[in-house]
């Protein structure tokens, strides 16, 4: 019988992370789960410890470690840990195969580079990873040989477009956007629009912080970033078109001007399972595309209603660490929106202003990209509290 894939997931309460475990719930046969994490929802993440039985659980929260060591007291079988060290430490596990980085936000990078640097095969969720340290992340792969499998819809889709195409280079990747819950509303009622208003997307299932950055089209702006590291491709060969149907989830243009795309129903759990079984294809239970009688539409972006892309834009332009300071600025103005505290179109404001005051590096290390991240988000919080 062939040995199952260990697979440890970081942020499984998540939105990416409860799908994932769906994935290899229909494919027990092939998958098993060696730890979960999450980094406040204890009471979910016992809940999947008890339904998964993994070799360990990490909550990175340190204030609720009693709490569930207590939820599993009596499941002496699965090892309980908590803080920023023990994930650093969980995805070194020797008997780990892959790791799914599901975490939100700039926490990932670290775990996903101790992933890495122990040979571990990343299915990579996490876009802030690529986004802040792209250039660091790209030379680890390389020098520990830890393949990257993109689990993001649009990047899952250029990888899918490209398998077969080795030898030939990519002329122009067309990155496709729903255009979020605001595609159709004009500027001028932006600055009411409310976080309701916001979390309400169109076509996607997703978490509250990847929706809202759905919604100021910043997210689309670091899959920009992505591209551009997962694939080799420079940002101005990368094209981002704003597709309200969600059925082409991105494409990839060749020398010869012909295009190969990916197209299929918006459900996160193909490009996860893809990923795991990659480049094998696994049957998937669900809905299954029908093209009768859709019509599919494609738009360029408004970079001035959407500023927040046209920031990601231009932190790509200046390069550095600029990128680190607008996703921690985006961080801070993301969780200031979600708690009233900024209005819509202020965010696109701090994170401006935050760019313009965090010094600039050109050659970052990771000890910049820490020590940036921390000095953008202080000040990220102070210009907004003045606001």
């Amino acid at each position: 019988m062939e040995k199952k894939q260990q697979i440890c997931i970081l942020g499984s309460t998540g939105s990416i992370g409860t799908q994932a475990l769906e994935v290899i719930e229909e494919h027990s046969d092939l998958y098993e789960v060696y730890c979960l994490t999450a980094n406040n929802r204890v009471e979910e993440l016992a809940a999947q410890a008890r339904k998964f039985q993994p070799a360990a659980v990490v909550i990175a929260n340190e204030q609720h470690y009693a709490t569930l060591q207590s939820l599993l007291s009596d499941m002496p079988d699965i090892k309980v840990y908590a803080g920023a060290r023990a994930l650093d430490e969980i995805v070194e596990a020797g008997p780990i195969d892959m790791v799914l980085t599901a975490m939100v936000g700039f926490a990932g990078l670290s775990p996903t580079i101790h992933a890495i640097k122990a040979g571990k095969k990343i299915c990579l969720a996490n876009k802030e990873t690529l986004v802040v340290a792209g250039e660091l992340i790209c030379e680890l792969a390389t020098r520990y040989h830890a393949p990257i499998i993109p689990v993001d819809s649009e990047h899952s889709a250029i990888f899918q477009s490209l398998v077969g195409e080795d030898c030939n280079e990519i002329a122009k990747i067309l990155l496709t956007a729903s255009g979020g819950p605001f595609r159709t509303l004009p500027m001028s009622q932006l600055a009411h629009v409310t976080k309701s208003d916001a979390l309400k997307h169109p076509t996607w299932d997703m978490g509250a912080k990847i929706t809202i950055d759905s919604a100021t089209m910043m997210n689309k702006g670091f899959e920009v970033i992505e591209a551009k590291w997962l694939f080799g491709v420079p940002a101005e060969r990368i094209q981002v078109l704003v597709h309200p149907q969600s059925i082409v989830h991105s494409a990839v243009e060749f020398a010869d001007g012909s295009v190969k795309a990916q197209l299929g129903v918006p459900d996160m759990r193909l490009p996860i399972q893809y990923a795991f079984s990659f480049p094998q294809r696994l049957s998937l239970g669900g809905q299954r595309l029908n093209l009768y009688g859709k019509s599919l539409e494609f738009y360029e972006p408004d970079l001035e209603k959407f500023r927040c892309l046209a920031l990601a834009f231009e932190s790509i332009h200046r390069g550095g660490n600029m990128p680190c300071i607008v996703n921690a600025a985006n961080e801070v103005v993301n969780r200031g929106f979600l708690h009233d505290e900024c209005g819509f179109l202020q965010m696109g404001d701090i994170i401006w202003e935050t760019m313009n005051r965090v010094p600039w590096e050109a050659h970052p290390s990771y000890e910049t990209y820490v020590a940036t991240d921390k000095e953008a988000r202080r000040i990220a919080a102070e210009i907004m509290q003045s606001k």
